[in-house]
């Protein structure tokens, strides 16, 4: 049986952590706690301290003063390789023990050479291409003396107001899951010990995707079995992946913030999961738990971090300024300081710091052709195609003259998406010059880009846009979000298009001619009369340097489509949050129920039918989970999953036709759901539990096969335990969360 390539990648993670789990019981291991030991004897109670301290420095003597003084463990923001050299000389030749300097940046998708947003990754369904670009990204950020990033950000998003869910892999803890893994072995590589490795950081543990009202920063209520069902796996993942560190979030969960949170801290994370790596607050989370009320002042703010297990403070310097006391009073145990110290010092032995504490790049890897090649790729598979009426893409060489406008058709800066801060605009390759450039010797291109940016609301420039598309045969209309419009501290009440974009778009659909519209944003925006009124819509999470190109290979055939929402689109924004793994209600939405310009005056209470749905919006989104077109088109048939129980130790094996019925080669993404009919708990609708990208030729079929561990079917129920209820589950194969062939399966 062909086996599945993404429990293939769950299992080299489960593989990465049995070698880290067990790393003490190597020779390599106890060397390395040999070494911990040693110098963790010798240090003062201050230079404990010192090691908990990171900082963002601005003066250079300021810093070195307290770094040849042992008061800092790491530093970020610092990229210029020969600033960080000559402070790591500081801190490996002038102070008392030579304990080197960890270095750190948000190195989020890409360094130089920058990928599509986390999102837009996430739909690429593709984790070889995933951890590719973060091996790609390590490996230029090491050039500069980087080995630490706070990436991959593994929250579950499910709102879309929420300006990081640019930064998510969305709305599923399994596709997030294997996404999160993927990056987390592309950052570390083989080795951490590799200098073209970046030490990786799960963030932001936990729920902080789940703001009240998508507004960052927020509170959030999630009990603790929807906290370990849905938010939790992601991380439980990054650590089976060998995850170096892990990053506390901002929020409160019922009450407690995060980086005080001794449960998910300590009986989560260091008992049950038995993670050894290292744990930092977010910038400045240890100070603001006085903001919000859960301490009194900054020693106590340093106490309750210290003792619920942060063991780094990134700058506020809570730690360096009170603990010294806090331990003398007998708040805080010279234990607990021992072993925040220990998982500090043994992140930069297994970096391989002591040994090789300087930079030592000696050829130049940034925007080299392999790295452009694999941003160009993940842009290509990111590109999800959500309407094509009438084939009217793709275009061809024979399209004559092609209208372009819109504010994103030539914004090198703004493709590049949030969290870039060392991308540079010059080498983006925008979709405006990649036509000229590609097809440009084939086609006629006319610009006008009708408005100067997203949040344009002049229309002075919208008559231009329409003469330009009253001479061509197709209008191609590049619309989205600006890059400051999403990422942190970006949420946003209306997530429409900004600006005057659909007014723009109505006046151009105006013309009677084919308009395809392609949109570049951070976050799934509500686009249902903009798609009404395109003949093809093209949805681009920020896609990076290389975005130009792909898009217009995709735009011309070059490339066929292949992307799948990571996240469900919603029709309206009342409906937000809305996702598909939603809680089977007693009264689920059927085809029966009356919408609102349906219902008769005067009607009866309950002619509208008594279900769950909204009057004005009915029960679907406009797109959902794991949608994604192609130019071609795939069949499903022949479902065989075999008839009988499986025990709950088994596995869960069938297999499933897939043809290839159109006129183009392409890819597809097999998707695998399941529902657990009967659980100690209400249970999903669905869950995705699979999938696989399968490439076929046009007329090509090939029989897919799945075996998936019933252990996979495990939820904490009623008692607050793990594991699998025996019962009647259904399971769905198919190209969508909405449309797949079915059959019914037991467990026992």
């Amino acid at each position: 049986m062909r086996k599945n390539r993404i429990l293939a990648a769950m299992a080299m993670a489960a593989m990465t952590f049995v070698s880290c789990s067990t790393d003490y019981e190597t020779k390599a291991g106890r060397e390395t706690e040999r070494k911990v030991e040693d110098l963790l004897g010798k240090m003062t109670l201050e230079e404990k301290i010192g090691q908990m301290n990171q900082l963002s420095p601005w003066d250079f003597g300021e810093l070195a003063a307290k770094v040849r003084n042992g008061e800092v463990g790491s530093i970020l923001n610092y990229t210029d390789p020969e600033l960080v050299d000559s402070i790591q000389r500081i801190a490996v030749e002038e102070s008392r023990l030579g304990i080197p300097l960890l270095v750190a940046r948000d190195v989020v998708h890409g360094y130089k050479t920058i990928l599509p947003i986390p999102l837009g990754q996430a739909a690429t369904f593709n984790p070889e291409i995933v951890e590719k670009g973060a091996r790609m990204a390590a490996t230029e950020a090491s050039s500069d003396g980087v080995r630490w990033t706070f990436a991959p950000m593994i929250d579950i998003a499910r709102d879309p107001r929420w300006g990081r869910i640019a930064e998510s892999c969305g709305e599923d803890p399994y596709l997030t899951s294997v996404m999160g893994a993927a990056m987390i072995r592309g950052f570390q590589g083989d080795s951490l010990s590799d200098p073209s490795s970046l030490a990786a950081c799960a963030k932001h543990f936990v729920a902080y995707g789940a703001a009240e009202g998508g507004r960052d920063y927020n509170s959030t209520y999630i009990p603790e079995r929807l906290l370990r069902n849905v938010y939790l796996p992601p991380f439980k993942s990054a650590v089976d992946a060998g995850c170096a560190s892990f990053m506390t979030s901002f929020n409160d969960n019922d009450g407690v913030p995060s980086t005080a949170n001794s449960f998910v801290l300590r009986n989560i994370l260091r008992d049950e999961w038995k993670f050894d790596g290292m744990v930092v607050s977010d910038w400045t989370s240890i100070s603001e738990m006085i903001v919000h009320g859960f301490c009194t002042d900054a020693t106590d703010a340093a106490e309750k971090a210290v003792n619920a297990g942060v063991d780094m403070d990134m700058v506020s310097e809570a730690y360096i300024n009170h603990l010294a006391a806090s331990v003398k009073e007998g708040n805080v145990s010279m234990n607990t300081i021992d072993d925040a110290v220990r998982n500090i010092l043994r992140l930069k032995f297994r970096l391989g710091l002591f040994e090789s504490p300087y930079v030592s790049t000696s050829q130049e890897v940034k925007y080299c052709d392999e790295h452009l090649e694999i941003a160009r790729k993940a842009a290509e598979q990111s590109v999800i195609l959500l309407k094509n009426s009438q084939e009217t893409l793709p275009l061809s060489d024979r399209t004559g003259t092609i209208a372009v406008a819109g504010p994103m058709a030539d914004a090198p800066y703004e493709q590049l998406g949030t969290w870039v801060f060392d991308g540079e605009k010059s080498y983006t390759q925008t979709p405006l010059e990649a036509l000229r450039a590609l097809y440009g010797d084939k086609v006629d291109i006319i610009y006008e880009p009708g408005l100067c940016y997203s949040r344009d609301k002049s229309m002075s420039g919208i008559a231009k846009a329409v003469a330009a598309a009253g001479k061509a045969d197709v209008i191609i209309a590049f619309l989205g979000e600006e890059a400051i419009l999403s990422g942190e501290a970006h949420s946003l009440a209306n997530v429409e298009l900004q600006g005057a974009q659909t007014e723009l778009l109505r006046a151009l659909s105006k013309t009677g001619k084919p308009l395809v519209t392609v949109i570049m944003a951070g976050r799934p925006l509500v686009i249902t009369e903009e798609a009404e009124i395109s003949d093809a819509v093209l949805y681009s999470f920020h896609p990076g340097t290389m975005g130009g190109p792909a898009i217009a290979d995709i735009l011309f055939g070059k490339v066929n489509p292949s992307g799948k929402t990571p996240v469900t689109f919603p029709r309206m924004l009342g409906q937000i949050p809305v996702y598909y793994a939603q809680n089977q209600t007693g009264r689920p939405a059927n085809a029966e129920e009356m919408l609102i310009e349906e219902i008769p005056v005067e009607a009866g209470q309950t002619s509208v039918g008594c279900r769950s749905f909204y009057l004005d919006a009915g029960t679907s989104p406009l797109f959902p989970f794991g949608y994604g077109l192609s130019y071609t088109s795939f069949e499903y048939s022949g479902l065989d999953l075999p008839a009988g129980s499986i025990p709950r130790d088994g596995e869960l094996t069938f297999s499933v036709n897939l043809k290839n019925a159109g006129k183009h080669d392409g890819t597809e993404i097999v998707q695998v759901y399941v529902q657990d009919k009967a659980g100690s708990v209400t249970r999903p609708v669905k869950e995705l539990k699979a999938f696989q990208r399968i490439f076929l030729k046009k007329g090509e079929s090939r029989r897919v096969s799945f075996s998936v561990p019933v252990s996979e079917l495990a939820f904490w129920g009623y008692d607050m335990k793990y594991g699998v209820d025996p019962g009647d589950f259904t399971l769905w194969v198919g190209t969508s969360s909405a449309n797949g062939l079915s059959a019914d399966f037991n467990v026992y």
